[in-house]
């Protein structure tokens, strides 16, 4: 289980309406706005993400993996990073390889960071 993570954005004017839209599609609230950072989420609550502009890292990327709440908030992730300039890396479905119900989705963001929906959970 994850406490924070911190990602770095070459470019963090691009990324912040990534993010932005995603997070907001998990139900997770921007808390803070900088020149330099963004951070969504509660440092109480069950995790705390911050955006910083930086070098970012080369080649694909890192790896990142936000749980959602239920199926539909994955799918509405997707949509929101697709449409907020993201790129697709995997449309929302079930990962069967993994457990018979992980049901996640893939984006790219802006500088290239794999980012991931997923929900553990059966379809309700």
């Amino acid at each position: 289980m994850l406490d924070h993570v911190s990602i770095a954005i070459g470019a963090l004017d691009r990324a912040a309406p990534f993010y932005d839209a995603v997070m907001q599609a998990l139900g997770v609230p921007c808390v803070w706005r900088e020149d330099s950072a963004i951070g969504y989420g509660a440092r109480d609550a069950a995790g705390y993400l911050t955006i910083r502009a930086g070098t970012a890292p080369a080649g694909p990327g890192c790896h990142w993996a936000f749980r959602a709440p239920d199926r539909a908030a994955v799918r509405a992730f997707h949509a929101a990073g697709l449409a907020a300039g993201g790129q697709d890396d995997g449309a929302p479905g079930l990962r069967p390889h993994y457990h018979p119900d992980y049901y996640a989705a893939f984006l790219r963001d802006p500088a290239g960071n794999r980012i991931e929906a997923v929900c553990h959970q059966a379809e309700a």
